[in-house]
């Protein structure tokens, strides 16, 4: 840190961590205001201000909002839009597979949390399978990478994690390489990178201070992106469906807790044998 005196640490106090605590729980809540009216015919616009609500009434403010260019609380990504979907006119129809993601900022920290679902579609049953088995291979790959920063010695060893995860599904899933997890803290985008791939460098050492956003980004086909005229949303190449799940997560002396989460990820670590501890 010597060579860089104006870059903060990666690393936070235990107090520090503890107040992220809020941020965390408020962005879970919004989440779930806006899962509770995800159905046919609303608009993706009406599901961002059921979000703002939300984060307005607990005194928060949407760090989503604090990105240069970007006025909307969500991110609102449907079908083959993967990531950062511009909330608007859209109606959502039977079948869409919806990822929405946000984030709170409150007294000076951040959460920052996604989930993917399906709009049921009883006509066609084989599509919204499809679908459901696409985000629950996301979503269980974002749980393995949290489970494997309980006992990881080094950042890189959870995005091997996500993959291996993925891989064992045996779909030919794609897992996005251009846009990864990240640091969070005082600002909703931090160092490290954590990348949802196995690569080279085995990144920074996990120890007690680090706060992480696990975010695997997998779609149906190929990998491959492009950002759409709107100059924000991210959609497949090959048109093929898109998931995006993410969670905020702190090491800490008692081990992991997952800040997005209200029960601090007990329910999603329970198949990985892994306990989440509150901060101390």
């Amino acid at each position: 840190m010597a060579l860089f005196p104006g870059r903060r640490s990666i690393y936070k106090t235990p107090a520090q961590l503890r107040a992220m605590i809020e941020p965390g729980l408020i962005t879970a809540a919004a989440l779930d205001a806006v899962r509770a009216l995800i159905a046919p015919g609303i608009t993706t616009l009406e599901l961002d201000a059921a979000a703002s609500a939300v984060i307005i009434g607990r005194g928060a403010t949407s760090n989503f909002q604090m990105v240069r260019g970007y006025r909307h609380t969500i991110c609102a990504s449907v079908n083959e839009q993967v990531v950062h979907g511009i909330p608007g006119s859209r109606v959502l129809e039977p079948g869409d597979i919806v990822s929405i993601d946000a984030g709170a900022e409150y007294q000076g920290w951040n959460g920052d949390s996604a989930f993917t679902v399906v709009v049921p579609d009883p006509t066609r049953p084989e599509l919204v399978a499809e679908r459901e088995e696409l985000s629950r291979v996301t979503e269980a790959s974002m749980w393995a990478g949290i489970a494997a920063l309980a006992t990881a010695t080094h950042v890189g060893e959870v995005g091997a994690a996500v993959q291996d995860r993925v891989v064992a599904a045996g779909r030919g899933y794609g897992i996005l390489r251009e846009y990864v997890g990240h640091g969070i803290g005082r600002r909703m985008h931090e160092s490290p990178s954590v990348f949802n791939y196995r690569i080279e460098d085995e990144g920074p050492e996990v120890r007690p201070g680090l706060a992480l956003a696990i975010e695997p980004m997998v779609v149906a086909g190929d990998q491959a992106t492009f950002v759409e005229d709107d100059e924000w949303t991210v959609s497949t190449l090959d048109g093929t469906a898109g998931s995006h799940w993410e969670h905020s997560v702190a090491v800490h002396d008692g081990g992991i807790w997952v800040l997005t989460a209200p029960d601090g990820g007990a329910a999603g670590l329970a198949p990985f044998g892994v306990t989440p501890h509150e901060i101390g």
